[in-house]
């Protein structure tokens, strides 16, 4: 059994999640199951809380079963990618849930697992799914999109200030060889990050590898997607919380959040009007970032930003839980 992962911030998300789970027959959403670490401390805190896990990758499926197994039915897990919670939910009977969790970004088992092409620490095919029975992989997306997409995607997802260069090689290259293993993308990026900078921000290839399994995946998209779905599945008392990693997922956010936040009246007006109050109030104060020991022990929570909303009220009547 290999040793079990310590999720990021698994204490603080704990502490945000139970005000809403503090009652009997409580369900929440972990839309990242990944190998069950958060929803594992979940179901430790709240015995009266049972836990729908998505993934779309079935092995963590399998992995956080075994982990998770000695809850019995008070965990279920859901081969599905999590933009579809309302259709999980659906199927499970309810019409509502109590909590949903998000840890954005690629899960410690897809890093740990060699074969799956996501980590540049060591050769491996270019691959990159999530959900690795389907879709295109990294290598084609190297090896059919065009130099000016694979420009836009280092850039935008990836943040990387040489995404021109970079995928102007790439192309170079590709008519040379097709792209197939992660080394030798690597040896790309060493040769065309101009040296300064290889010596600040990290591995230089950490921004292209991150903008390639975005892509592969629809990270962006799925995201856009499930935020406002998220929100919608949440009952009055219900909370969304969300860990990312990466600018752009935490801008997404942030604007989902905002707008369920706001006030829609003159910022004069001396009193609310009923019925003009936002749905969801904020939780924590603009985005939380890890600190003290949480830095030292786990690497990767150096750029989580976590952010937590909940329902106060609802427009539309609901009808009683079904459980």
């Amino acid at each position: 059994m290999r040793p079990l992962h310590v999720p990021v911030l698994r204490e603080r998300c704990v502490e945000l999640l139970a005000p809403a789970l503090q009652h009997e027959g409580a369900v929440m959403v972990d839309c990242t199951l990944g190998l069950g670490g958060h929803t594992e401390a979940v179901l430790e805190a709240i015995p009266t809380t049972r836990v729908i896990g998505i993934d779309r990758d079935p092995n963590a499926l399998r992995l956080a079963g075994e982990r998770l197994a000695p809850f019995g039915d008070r965990f279920t897990g859901v081969h599905a990618v999590y933009d579809e919670i309302l259709d999980v939910i659906a199927d499970q009977g309810l019409d509502h849930v109590d909590a949903v969790l998000f840890d954005l970004g690629v899960s410690s088992m897809q890093l740990d697992v060699r074969e799956r092409g996501f980590a540049y620490a060591e050769d491996a095919p270019l691959d990159m799914r999530m959900n690795d029975g389907t879709g295109m992989t990294a290598a084609d997306v190297l090896n059919t999109y065009d130099e000016r997409e694979i420009a836009r995607i280092l850039h935008q997802y990836g943040e990387e200030k040489f995404a021109r260069k970079i995928a102007k090689a790439i192309v170079r290259e590709r008519e040379v060889e097709p792209w197939t293993r992660s080394g030798r993308l690597v040896e790309l990026l060493y040769a065309e990050i101009p040296a300064p900078a290889r010596r600040t921000g990290g591995h230089p290839a950490k921004r292209t590898f991150q903008a390639l399994r975005i892509e592969v995946n629809d990270e962006i998209d799925v995201l856009r997607r499930a935020m406002p779905a998220s929100l919608q599945a949440v009952g009055v008392g219900g909370r969304v919380v969300v860990e990312s990693y990466h600018s752009l997922e935490d801008r997404i956010t942030k604007q989902v959040f905002t707008e369920a936040t706001r006030l829609d009246v003159p910022p004069d007006m001396p009193f609310i009007p009923e019925g003009m109050e936002p749905p969801f109030k904020a939780v924590t104060r603009g985005a939380e970032k890890a600190t003290g020991t949480e830095l030292t022990d786990n690497p990767r929570a150096a750029s989580v930003r976590l952010r937590a909303v909940e329902r106060t009220h609802t427009d539309s009547p609901r009808r009683s839980n079904q459980r």
